[in-house]
């Protein structure tokens, strides 16, 4: 899934008031308190409606496919967790990051309706938790975007770096350094009442929140978006290249594909949302000219949506990196039947399978095996 976004951490967006929050995050006693009080109500009459039913269904929508997803892929994973490709190493750790991160969608549901309600300290847990694990799950694409480049370009050269045991170093190691990066957030955030309204945001330190908030800004742009993107297509790039002047015609078809569509999605999830934040941080620096009630809603509203259209990404990463794979939904349709659904899964099960294989980590695994 993944950017790290202000919609879920800080709270604020899914209030509608995003745009305004530098006016109670900063100096405490800032005098524009009665210039937000006119644009909160502004927003607050032209976007009930969208706050009130787009948001909470969307969300919810977003919970239910993203919790079923990314469970089954956990599930399927751990069952033969003894046996992981390198690959399906960096998929389990992905699907950690995305479950955990949609365990705080709930919050930001609740909040939508009712406000903060849940305190000072789980305004901190969950919002630390949306920071670790969205950043956590936009480098981990990155990783595997790197790792499926090693195996297809460089095959034999890398057989002693991809090891299992470098692959859980290297997934420690990346936790531990967005666990780093998100700590500020303890510090800023915090409950406070705005508009007879309980919110969690960065109310704490005055003008200093306000700085990180921007300087979380910049990384969100740069580290989940920008840089998993770049390496994505350097590495999806090269392997495109070299499937293309291999000899097996059938088997790159299908894994070419994959990696265009693998990068393709990845950019069209998030790039709309980094554009409308660019835009939005502008405005608030002043670099844009200060606009009507109406257009600062509509930026708002586009910056949800956009934000709405980038959450989906985590819904779609079993679909992406795992459901395609032959032997991963092999496992998935057994675990099914255990589970009671043999007569739809059976069928499925004995469906003929494609025999054609290439050397991959060092062992014999289809071309698609390898890039997913």
């Amino acid at each position: 899934m993944a950017v790290v976004t202000e919609g879920l951490y800080d709270f604020d967006t899914f209030d509608n008031k995003t745009l305004f929050e530098d006016l109670f995050s900063g100096d405490e006693n800032s005098s524009d308190e009665s210039e937000f009080d006119v644009e909160f109500t502004c927003s607050r009459g032209t976007g009930l409606l969208f706050s009130t039913v787009f948001q909470p269904l969307a969300y919810s929508l977003m919970l239910l496919l993203g919790l079923t997803g990314n469970g089954l892929m956990l599930t399927v994973l751990l069952n033969r967790r003894g046996l992981l490709r390198v690959t399906e190493i960096y998929l389990l750790h992905l699907a950690v990051a995305d479950l955990l991160f949609l365990l705080t969608v709930p919050f930001a549901l609740a909040q939508m309706v009712m406000g903060w309600v849940f305190g000072e300290l789980f305004c901190i847990m969950v919002g630390l938790l949306n920071r670790l694990n969205m950043l956590c799950s936009s480098l981990l694409l990155a990783c595997i975007g790197c790792d499926r480049y090693l195996a297809i370009v460089h095959a034999v050269p890398s057989l002693q770096s991809r090891r299992p045991r470098n692959v859980h170093l290297t997934c420690l190691f990346l936790w531990l350094m967005c666990l780093i990066l998100s700590a500020p957030n303890a510090a800023f955030l915090s409950v406070a009442e705005v508009q007879t309204r309980q919110t969690c945001s960065f109310h704490s330190h005055g003008i200093h929140a306000k700085n990180w908030r921007l300087t979380n800004r910049f990384l969100t742009h740069l580290l989940c978006f920008f840089f998993p993107l770049a390496v994505m297509s350097y590495c999806y790039t090269a392997v495109v290249f070299t499937l293309c002047h291999s000899q097996r015609s059938l088997e790159k078809q299908g894994a070419i594909r994959l990696a265009l569509l693998v990068t393709a999605v990845f950019c069209l999830c998030w790039l709309p949302y980094n554009i409308t934040m660019l835009v939005e941080t502008l405005v608030e620096l002043g670099a844009l000219s200060k606009q009507s009630c109406e257009a600062r809603v509509r930026l708002e509203q586009a910056l949800v949506m956009t934000e709405c259209l980038g959450f989906t990404h985590c819904c779609l990463n079993p679909i992406l990196y795992a459901f395609v794979g032959v032997r991963f939904r092999g496992d998935l349709l057994r675990l099914l039947v255990r589970w009671g659904c043999g007569r739809v899964c059976l069928p499925l099960l004995r469906a003929p399978r494609s025999s054609r294989s290439s050397n991959s980590e060092g062992g014999t695994t289809t071309i698609n095996s390898t890039l997913v």
